[in-house]
């Protein structure tokens, strides 16, 4: 004897808690990531002006260098000797060979400055080195 009714099965339709919690992670995601790319200028770092600058985000791969006047080197808020800056480029490198630098230096920093952050690029193999400057 057979008790269970022969009742059609109903499809249970579009779930839309995880559709909400899978945008909310997105948002979060983006919003973390561009507030960190927006975080690498560093404010007390003035660029020198350009007549034909024009406004170009940094893609968030680009690793700013901030080179501020009395030479001190600036990545991630964190001032770097010039091996440590040397060791980490070398390591960006070996996991992208195309890895962009971009050098913000001071406008009223020595251009030796500029020179030695370009030395150290060049020694840890950067081939991608773009130089910011304001409008």
């Amino acid at each position: 004897m057979n008790l269970r009714s022969r009742a059609q099965l109903h499809h249970p339709g579009i779930q839309l808690a995880p559709l909400v919690d899978v945008l909310l992670l997105l948002l979060i995601f983006f919003l973390l990531t561009w507030n960190a790319a927006r975080n690498e200028n560093e404010l007390d770092v003035k660029v020198p002006k350009a007549s034909a600058a024009k406004d170009k985000p940094a893609p968030i791969g680009d690793v700013v260098v901030n080179v501020k006047t009395d030479g001190n080197v600036v990545v991630n808020r964190r001032t770097l000797t010039s091996a440590e800056l040397t060791e980490l480029l070398k390591g960006l490198v070996q996991l992208n060979s195309e890895q962009a630098v971009v050098i913000r230096g001071d406008e009223a920093g020595a251009y030796r400055n500029i020179i030695g952050v370009l030395n150290i690029c060049t020694e840890a193999g950067v081939t991608n080195v773009a130089f910011a400057t304001a409008k």
